[in-house]
C-alpha cells in the first residue's frame, strides 16, 4: 500500500496513505497528477486548527498549476495523539 510522509514547517509528520488519495482524486479529479502539490501544501501551507473540533487542522496553499480557475490547495489532517493523516484535500478560488 502506498505511503507518503512530510512534516509541515513546525517539523510534524503527517501521512497521506494510497487510499485516502484515491479518495481524494476520485472526488477531486482536477487534483489527479497533483499528488506533489499536495504534499507541498502540507509542507508550507498555512496551518489553521478547526473551532469545533480541535484535532482537525486545515492546511492550505497557493498553486499555480492547478487547471482552470482554482489557485489553490486546501488538505484537511486528523491529529490523534502523534498520529496525523489526511483524511482529504479539495482544489478552490484563493478569496
Amino acid at each position: 500500500m502506498d505511503r507518503w510522509t512530510v512534516k509541515d514547517r513546525a517539523g510534524r509528520e503527517i501521512y497521506l496513505t494510497g487510499e485516502r488519495w484515491q479518495h481524494i482524486v476520485s472526488r477531486h479529479r482536477v487534483l489527479a497528477g497533483h499528488l506533489g502539490d499536495v504534499l507541498s501544501t502540507l509542507r508550507l501551507g498555512r496551518r489553521r486548527q478547526d473551532a469545533l473540533q480541535p484535532f482537525k487542522y486545515f492546511y492550505r496553499r497557493r498553486c499555480k498549476t492547478l487547471p482552470g480557475y482554482y489557485d489553490s490547495i486546501t488538505v484537511v489532517v486528523l491529529c490523534q495523539g502523534d498520529n496525523r493523516y489526511v483524511v482529504t484535500a479539495w482544489p478552490e478560488v484563493e478569496e
